[in-house]
C-alpha cells in the first residue's frame, strides 16, 4: 500500500500528541497515512507493552489510518546503526510515502532525539539503490521521501512550518485520550510521572492555541525542518 504520509514514533502516542491533528485533517482531504511506532513503550512507568499496543489500535481507528505497524525495537536501548536503519529503510520502501513526520530534533527523552536523528537518516539512505533490502521475499525499490518533518514535543522548539489544524483539535484530543494508562486521570493510583500531570495534558492544547493565535487561527501544530520547504508561488504562503 502506497501512502502519502508515513509518520515515525519513538512510542506508541508520540504522533498522537505532536501531529495528529495534522494527519487527521488530511485524512479528511483523502490521504492515505500511517504510522509506525519504533518500540512499545515497555519502560513506561504505567502500562504495559500489551495495554499500549490496545491503545495505539483504539488511537489509529480515531485517526483513520491506513497502516499501523510497531518495529518493537528496545524502548530506551535501540540505537541509530545499520541494523535498526535497515528496518526503517523498509518501512520506507514498502510505503513510499511522500512525506515522512518523526520525532523532535532534540527532546527531554532520549528516545526522541535517537529517534529522529535515525529515521532522518534512514529517509536519505533508503534512497540509494545500491543498498538492498527484501519484504515480502521481493527485492524493494529505492525511494525517498521528498521531505522530512520534525514535530515538537515536550521542549518548546521554535518551528519553521506551522499546519492550521482548526476543526480537528478534538480528534487530536481524543486520538491522545486512547491512552487511558499514560496520561492524566484524577482516580488514578499508579506513580506520577511528568506527562500524567493535569498540565501536561492542558499543555497539548494550550500549545496548540498558541500556535494558531500566532498564525491567526484557532489551533495549529509546528514542525522544523532539515531542508527550506518550497512552494510554487508566494500566494501558496497566505
Amino acid at each position: 500500500m502506497k501512502l502519502d504520509i508515513l509518520a515515525f514514533g519513538a512510542h506508541p502516542d508520540d504522533v498522537e500528541l505532536s501531529c495528529s491533528g495534522t494527519l487527521a485533517k488530511e485524512v479528511s482531504r483523502g490521504k492515505k497515512v500511517g504510522v509506525v511506532d519504533l518500540t512499545q513503550g515497555e519502560l513506561g512507568t504505567r502500562g504495559t507493552a500489551q495495554t499500549r499496543h490496545k491503545e495505539a489500535t483504539a488511537a489509529a481507528e480515531v485517526l483513520g489510518l491506513s497502516v499501523r505497524d510497531n518495529l518493537k525495537f528496545r524502548d530506551g536501548f535501540f540505537v541509530n546503526d545499520k541494523a535498526h536503519q535497515l528496518e526503517i529503510i523498509r518501512k520506507i520502501r514498502e510505503y513510499q510515502p511522500e512525506v515522512v513526520f518523526c520525532n523532535a530534533v532534540k527532546d527531554r527523552h532520549i528516545d526522541h532525539g535517537k529517534g529522529s536523528e535515525l529515521v532522518g537518516q534512514a529517509c536519505f539512505l533508503s534512497g540509494l539503490k545500491k543498498i538492498e533490502t527484501t519484504h515480502a521475499g521481493e527485492q524493494q525499490k529505492a525511494w525517498r521521501p521528498k521531505i522530512v518533518y520534525h514535530y515538537i514535543q515536550w521542549l518548546e522548539i521554535e518551528p519553521d512550518v506551522v499546519v492550521d489544524i482548526s476543526g480537528f483539535m478534538q480528534k487530536k484530543i481524543t486520538s491522545v485520550e486512547a491512552y487511558k494508562t499514560q496520561f492524566f486521570d484524577s482516580k488514578s493510583k499508579e506513580p506520577e510521572t511528568p506527562i500524567t500531570s493535569s498540565n501536561f495534558y492542558d499543555s497539548v492544547t494550550y500549545r496548540a492555541r498558541n500556535l494558531g493565535r500566532i498564525i491567526g487561527v484557532e489551533h495549529a501544530e509546528g514542525f522544523t525542518v532539515e531542508r527550506y520547504p518550497a512552494v510554487d508561488s508566494i500566494f501558496d504562503l497566505i
